[in-house]
């Protein structure tokens, strides 16, 4: 019998602006529990139990960039992450991601949450390039 590998589901917002820019967001892994480089990512996170999907998405976006309002959320593409994310008995558990495109309001102000370094507006072949880190091709082929 195969072993099977366990799941997390995360929800991540691709947002554009009308340049057809990529918001990124670097993450801060300072207090990450396994050694990690610094990556770029989009905003988001793990579903936490009781919440919904577009829930959670607002609430992350509101907390790691400082966006309350986002409008148009359209499903993109779900992906397997190539982080793994460490457990409390010493194993690796996978990420599955769910991602949609949103919009957030013309000149929004970003707010860097704790979890982030830095942020960034860049076109969709350097965020393919930044994200392939967190993202395998499926994703960043499709920006």
């Amino acid at each position: 019998m195969a072993k099977e590998k366990l799941f997390q589901v995360g929800v991540k917002g691709l947002i554009e602006n009308k340049a057809g820019q990529v918001l990124l967001f670097k993450a801060d892994v300072s207090k990450h529990r396994a050694q990690t480089t610094a990556y770029w990512d989009i905003p988001g996170g793990r579903i936490q139990d009781g919440h919904g999907v577009l829930d959670t998405l607002k609430r992350e976006i509101k907390e790691e960039a400082g966006i309350a309002t986002i409008s148009n959320l359209r499903f993109f593409t779900s992906v397997i992450s190539k982080h793994e994310i460490p457990t409390d008995s010493g194993k690796k558990m996978g990420l599955v991601l769910m991602i949609y495109k949103v919009t957030i309001p013309e000149r929004s102000r970003i707010v860097l949450s704790e979890e982030h370094t830095g942020v960034e507006w860049v076109n969709k072949k350097e965020a393919a390039k930044r994200l392939a880190h967190k993202y395998p091709p499926e994703f960043t082929n499709l920006l």
